[in-house]
């Protein structure tokens, strides 16, 4: 015995030795002494094999005890073999290995977008990650860096919330190492605490200590602080050094660490808050706009997993959240259970066919129904809607999660601006369906047709009238005709002025023609001259003049003098609709003088001239003196040389007086300078030449 401890090697023979005879007289393997002595694998075996390093003291006494050996046999042993007159360091036995020899994904760096096809498991190991965009931290990571490269003994705590680019930041700047030499040593087997506890020790120069989410080594309420002394010493040691000490932690961490205690009150993190103190550096939630322009060129410049991400966080700048979250969405959507599975994609469903971003509950409950199969829908349970929507809020990388709840924010209007016309807000729960989510519902299901429940629980469900005109419109591209009548109608009853529009355009496909006059009605009531100026359209192109004339009216009433003007192009052919409104009261009335004018010109020379009369009437306004006196004159031409009247038609009843067209040409000769219309279209109604015309003769 007394040999065995003068030799350290003999030292460490005999301990493995007696550990040994103690594991046989056990019956145990190391894995269940692991498990019995509260040790990981990699500890026990390495206890036991030769070759490597002398186990220590935590490790020989659990071993001891678990064994039922005596323990202080076995301790002095373990001294002997360590040979305590010289450091660790010096052994040559150093925690970690080259740098080069890590991949980024083994150390907890997030995989980014979803696996690539054929790749087998789809392993973190076998994705690439995307280009990296240095920021401000990254400045502080990479000084620590060069002074560690330099020869002193540095920490950096990168401080940020989760999936905010913490761990990447720290695997980019320690690159410059690996081309040194430098080692990396993660302690993570059994427990991180444990084995940070237990090699901490061992730590040689050149080394780089990488303790990704601190809290589970500085928290721990047992060898916290321990941990924190430890590695305080290791920094402070020249002869230990140069080690550059890189960890991650959250922000409510740091806060609890660095607070200080209450007067007379306990101080659990006493050495924690020395050793961060003037340690940390905070990483922001979001990408600037400098950063993001950096990442739109990388974009740019091939980098599919960086353009893949910007398409959906331009506008907020959480790039890394979208792309640590993203693969685990896409995993949690493709193994959910078949309820859940279908909730999504009746989601999907809806965002890519128009509806908002907040979905009622009642809704996608009620839309998942035809999205599964006969089997699956029979083994629903009572409560199968509350589990499935539990199931798709629980969090991933990134706090994403499925389809998370959603309150939607309360919309702030100047003092004196008056109510919005309907309350638009579903009643109970909403819910949103992750940005990546959705982009991949598009992508996948751009040639579905949604079932029937889906329509069914739009049209029983949603209350917003852009939604359900959004959805008639997809339901008409994809054949469902019905399903396009009533959700149109369900969205004129949500008082929206536009749907009509669309309804009648529905409607006069199927040869619904008594809605002409329900929707002239309702854009009357509503008064709204979008609403009217796309009715005249409509009812012009199917031929309803009287019904366009109509519209038109009322629109210029409304002080869209321009619709009647409009109206006249459109039936000219010479141009488009243009929504212009003349700011002058005076030059409004003229503009519905004259497009009124216009229209009875048109009357006329389709025959109608009593439609003719008519529109002269209303262009004699109150106020307006000149269409009155034309008016009478018209009359009188009409009373005076048409004495057998009119037909049913409108017609002069012949035979016409003779000095007719002589009596129009001397009344438009007179009046021409002011422009006046009616008087023009008299002639043209008549086909009466001019004097001295060929027609004449």
């Amino acid at each position: 015995m007394h040999d065995q401890q003068n030799d350290p090697s003999l030292a460490l023979t005999e301990l493995r030795r007696r550990l040994a005879g103690g594991l046989a007289r056990c019956r145990l393997d190391k894995t269940r002494l692991a498990r019995k002595a509260g040790l990981g694998r990699t500890t026990v075996w390495e206890a036991f094999r030769a070759g490597k390093p002398v186990p220590s003291d935590r490790t020989v006494a659990a071993l001891a005890h678990a064994l039922k050996l005596p323990e202080d046999e076995l301790l002095e042993l373990r001294r002997s073999a360590a040979a305590t007159s010289t450091s660790a360091a010096e052994s040559g036995e150093r925690p970690g290995r080259p740098i080069g020899e890590w991949e980024p994904h083994a150390l907890e760096v997030h995989p980014a977008g979803p696996a690539p096809s054929g790749s087998g498991s789809g392993s973190p190991e076998q994705r690439v990650l995307p280009g990296y965009v240095l920021r401000a931290h990254d400045r502080v990571l990479a000084d620590a860096v060069r002074e560690a490269g330099a020869g002193r003994s540095r920490m950096v705590v990168v401080v940020g919330t989760s999936s905010t680019g913490k761990t990447r930041a720290c695997w980019e700047a320690v690159q410059p190492l690996a081309e040194q030499g430098w080692r990396l040593w993660h302690p993570f087997d059994p427990t991180r605490a444990e084995a940070a506890l237990e090699d901490l020790h061992r730590v040689g120069p050149r080394t780089v200590v990488w303790l990704n989410e601190a809290q589970h080594y500085l928290g721990d309420a047992r060898t916290g602080e321990r941990i924190a002394a430890a590695m305080h010493h290791l920094l402070i040691q020249p002869a230990r050094g140069p080690v550059l000490v890189l960890s991650t932690l959250w922000p409510e961490y740091a806060t609890r660490y660095t607070a200080l205690p209450a007067p007379g009150g306990p101080d659990p993190h006493s050495q924690v808050r020395e050793l961060l103190t003037g340690r940390t550096v905070s990483i922001p939630d979001t990408f600037d706009a400098r950063a993001l322009a950096a990442a739109n060129t990388r974009a740019e410049n091939g980098d599919q997993l960086l353009a893949d991400a910007l398409t959906r966080t331009r506008a907020d700048g959480r790039l890394t959240q979208d792309l640590a979250g993203a693969p685990e969405l896409l995993h949690r959507y493709q193994h959910a259970t078949p309820a859940a599975r279908a909730i999504v994609e009746a989601a999907m469903d809806a965002r890519r066919l128009g509806v908002g971003l907040h979905l009622a509950q009642t809704f996608l409950t009620d839309a998942a129904a035809d999205y599964l199969t006969d089997t699956d829908y029979d083994q629903l349970t009572d409560d199968w809607a509350e589990q499935a929507f539990a199931e798709l809020a629980r969090l991933v990388h990134g706090k994403q999660a499925p389809l998370r709840r959603a309150a939607p924010r309360p919309k702030r209007r100047p003092p004196g601006s008056p109510p919005p016309a309907t309350a638009s807000h579903p009643a109970g729960p909403v819910f949103r369906l992750a940005d990546y989510l959705e982009q991949h519902g598009r992508i996948t299901r751009s040639h579905l047709c949604p079932p029937a429940s889906f329509w069914h629980a739009a049209h029983t469900h949603l209350t917003h009238p852009d939604d359900l005109a959004h959805l008639a419109q997809a339901a008409e591209n994809r054949h469902r005709l019905q399903w396009a009548h009533h959700l149109r109608l369900r969205a004129a009853d949500r008082s929206d002025t536009d749907v009509p529009v669309g309804l009648a355009r529905v409607r006069e496909k199927a040869g619904y023609r008594e809605v002409m006059e329900t929707f002239c009605r309702q854009t009357a009531a509503h008064a709204d001259a979008h609403a009217l100026i796309d009715g005249v359209r409509i009812w012009d192109e199917v031929g309803y003049q009287k019904g366009a004339e109509t519209l038109a009216r009322q629109a210029a009433d409304h002080g869209h003098a321009h619709a009647l003007t409009d109206l006249m192009r459109m039936r000219k052919e010479t141009r488009n609709l243009v929504s212009t409104e003349t700011p002058h009261r005076r030059a409004v009335e003229l503009d519905v003088i004259n497009g009124l004018l216009d229209l009875a010109w048109m009357r006329a020379e389709a025959g109608d001239l009593v439609g003719a009369e008519t529109l002269c009437e209303h262009a004699a306004s109150p106020g307006n003196a000149d269409p009155q006196v034309d008016l009478a004159e018209l009359r009188q031409v009409l009373t005076k040389f048409w004495p057998n009247g009119l037909d049913p038609d409108g017609m002069p009843t012949p035979p016409w007086q003779p000095s007719v067209p002589v009596l129009l040409d001397d009344m438009y000769r007179r009046t021409r300078r002011r422009g006046y219309s009616h008087l023009r279209l008299m002639r043209r109604f008549l086909q009466a030449p001019r004097p001295g015309s060929r027609s004449a003769e």
